[in-house]
């Protein structure tokens, strides 16, 4: 470690010693940092100094010790602003690619506020299209994206998102919350939430959830169209394909872990 750390420039030292707090920025002092990545005490001593006026680190007054300063989470919170921002640029080609491998229109559900909505419509090439358009809302009850944000999701979002009465779209809408949550319990287990003639007759749909690098669920990627078509095998092409184009996005978005 030693011999590596002298091959490297002030900068780098520097980044070196700022992920070295990560992932729980633990306070840490001068002779820990040392010896953690080999670098001498005084060129740790010399770098804290200017990561310190700069933002970049805090000090304890009572520990003597450093962790992340502000600047730090400024750059975080900027980061997270525009993955949410880009969410859609991100998004967009790996929609655009299932859309084209299956021919069937492809969905982009965003969470926002107390609804999901559609941000981006990828329509398929079939003769059979759906109704909809970006930006409008759809039913957290019934809406396969919603579905899989939902199963994912704090009880307090769930709360929020489904207060009220259940509206019946047709015969096959799922109108109790137990009935809902007894599919979010399948939902976590498969990562996958189905529509079928849920919302209209004829229909059906399937989400895959979108995670953020916090781990959270702030989107679905969803594959809709006639429901003769939409294949349900949890083991199909279309399927797989449906879960792998959500864990790309996310990926996309700095979340690290694998649903299956």
């Amino acid at each position: 470690m030693k011999s590596q750390s002298k091959k490297l420039n002030a900068i780098e030292k520097a980044l070196a010693i700022l992920t070295s707090f990560t992932p729980y920025n633990q306070e840490m002092g001068n002779l820990e940092i040392s010896k953690k990545l080999g670098f001498h005490k005084a060129t740790v001593s010399r770098i804290f100094q200017d990561l310190v006026r700069h933002g970049f680190l805090t000090r304890n007054p009572q520990t003597k010790k450093f962790f992340l300063g502000p600047t730090v989470m400024d750059l975080a919170r900027a980061a997270n602003q525009s993955f949410k921002t880009d969410l859609v640029h991100i998004a967009k080609p790996f929609i655009d690619n299932l859309r084209n491998r299956f021919e069937e229109t492809v969905i982009l559900e965003v969470l926002s506020g107390q609804s999901t909505f559609m941000a981006y419509i990828a329509e398929g090439s079939r003769l059979v299209r759906l109704a909809g358009n970006v930006g409008d809302r759809v039913p957290s009850h019934a809406s396969a994206g919603a579905k899989a944000l939902l199963a994912f999701s704090s009880k307090e979002t769930r709360e929020l998102l489904l207060s009220g009465n259940f509206h019946r779209f047709t015969k096959k809408t799922i109108t109790s919350r137990e009935g809902l949550y007894r599919q979010f319990q399948e939902i976590r287990k498969s990562a996958v939430a189905f529509d079928q003639e849920e919302i209209d007759e004829g229909t059906g749909a399937a989400g895959s959830p979108v995670f953020d690098h916090e781990g959270l669920p702030i989107a679905a990627v969803v594959i809709a169209g006639p429901v003769q078509r939409i294949n349900v095998d949890l083991d199909s092409p279309m399927i797989s394909a449906l879960k792998e184009t959500a864990e790309k996005i996310s990926s996309k978005l700095h979340y690290t872990k694998r649903l299956s």
